[in-house]
């Protein structure tokens, strides 16, 4: 029987003053009880557009009708067709601009909770089921893959499925990418994130990390000395941007990149930490995306007092809804329509050295006012005559973006890229260089983690076809 409740089941969450206080996960996910009674809030619709909304197009109504009748496996199998990271997807998806936001049932009311459903059927058969995925037969053709961030995931997960020799090529000493040293711990566990990676592994995947390709080895040498007839380029965008005001160079001045990389795959928040990170008092986190509220929420658990400082208006802010509800709830104050003008330093009379001296001490900044729209249909923010004003604090966190690292298109023979830094690449991911191929971050600059997914995705495709025309060919 169909459920017509307009609302979505709550999610069940820690208390906003306890979760504050620690790095566990803020919400608790769904019973089978109330995933079964969510799921059956789904029509089942004849044109299926929450589907189209998907960017790896998950057969949606699909698993959960399965879910609603209590077959959370086979809900697995239907999803696993379409992504190799669906207790990631379930978690930071922006769903409510993408699958629900085409929900049928938001017409009149709140969507089906697409994602929550997701991440129940993940974590179901995570905590249900022991057998390994089983290794295709090789086809024995070889492919590189530069990153193991969302979009290097997918695309060697569709890879290794078709029965190719996948290598992924990661920088640091984990791999992950973005879901292990950006997304803090209380929105996406990380064991989650090393099971996913396991499984991916079980299908044949081999993972180098500590290289950095670039300069441990080079695309060309990939290719003209170690036999991979393809390369997939998912390194994503690491190179944080600033504002270039004074004070950026204080002591207490992190980009966020930094920050959540400190805390994330360092654990710098322990006690016993081999890289501990000062524990700041006052903060001001420049900013309004997810990484903007990722970085202050972590603050705010290091016991900070936090401000998010943002130039347009709380409508404005480009973070998840939900992200900025739980910031909220946290006790994050928000100060929108203000922007930094100058970053403020402790200094005595003699400029002599002492204990503080070139350490952040407050940031100046002024109030903001929206004028007329600018060139991507957003009011554009104008400064207020006379309003500048002092907030204190001994702690600013850069979130303004990122572009990708230079590195490997300096490095890499007839790779074009674009104006910004990203590599120049097609729809279906093909660059302007004969066997590489590019998608997510390193072309489209910071996104979301489903898309990268979905550039993974299509040019997994894309290379298989690249690879089979060009053996037929020989």
């Amino acid at each position: 029987m169909a459920n017509m409740s307009p609302v979505k089941n709550p999610m069940p969450t820690q208390d906003p003053f306890v979760r504050n206080k620690n790095f566990k996960e803020v919400a608790l996910g769904y019973t089978p009880e109330m995933a079964i009674n969510e799921a059956q809030r789904c029509l089942n619709c004849k044109h299926k557009p929450c589907v189209e909304g998907c960017p790896v197009k998950i057969h949606i109504p699909a698993f959960i009708a399965e879910v609603a009748k209590g077959n959370f496996e086979e809900a697995y199998r239907i999803i696993s067709l379409s992504t190799s990271l669906p207790a990631v997807c379930g978690r930071v998806c922006p769903q409510e601009n993408q699958c629900e936001g085409k929900c049928v049932r938001g017409i009149k009311g709140e969507s089906v909770a697409i994602g929550r459903l997701e991440r129940f059927v993940a974590d179901y058969h995570n905590a249900n089921t022991t057998k390994k995925q089983t290794r295709p037969p090789t086809n024995g053709h070889k492919v590189a893959v530069i990153g193991s961030g969302p979009a290097g995931l997918s695309c060697a997960s569709d890879l290794a499925k078709m029965g190719y020799c996948v290598t992924i090529f990661e920088a640091l000493h984990l791999a992950g990418g973005v879901l292990i040293y950006g997304i803090p711990e209380f929105r996406l566990p990380k064991d989650i994130v090393r099971k996913e990676i396991e499984g991916l592994c079980d299908l044949g995947v081999e993972i180098c990390t500590n290289t950095v390709v670039g300069r441990t080895v080079s695309i060309d040498e990939l290719m003209d000395e170690e036999g991979y007839e393809a390369v997939f380029i998912g390194s994503g965008a690491g190179l944080p941007k600033f504002m270039n005001i004074p004070g950026e160079n204080l002591k207490g001045v992190y980009s966020a990149n930094e920050f959540l990389t400190r805390i994330n795959l360092m654990k710098a928040y322990l006690p016993d930490s081999d890289t501990p990170i000062w524990h700041p008092e006052k903060v001001a986190v420049v900013g309004g995306g997810n990484v903007a509220m990722d970085a202050a929420r972590c603050a705010k658990r290091l016991g900070a007092e936090v401000y998010v400082v943002y130039r347009r208006g709380m409508e404005e802010l480009p973070a998840r809804a939900e992200e900025v509800e739980h910031a909220i709830e946290e006790g994050i104050i928000f100060k929108t329509l203000t922007n930094p003008k100058e970053i403020l330093g402790f200094y005595d009379k003699e400029n002599k050295r002492n204990e503080k001296n070139g350490t952040v001490c407050g940031i100046k900044c002024v109030e903001m006012e929206l004028g007329e729209p600018d060139a991507s249909g957003r009011r554009r923010p104008v400064e207020k005559a006379d309003s500048e004003f002092t907030i204190d604090v001994d702690c600013v966190i850069m979130a303004l973006g990122t572009t990708p690292n230079p590195l490997i298109k300096d490095t890499t023979k007839s790779l074009e890229t674009q104006k910004w830094g990203g590599i120049c690449a097609d729809e279906n991911g093909r660059t302007s260089k004969e066997g590489v191929f590019a998608g997510g971050d390193a072309v489209t600059g910071a996104a979301t983690v489903i898309l990268a997914m979905g550039a993974g995705k299509t040019a997994a495709a894309a290379i298989d076809e690249y690879i089979k025309s060009k053996s037929n060919n020989s």
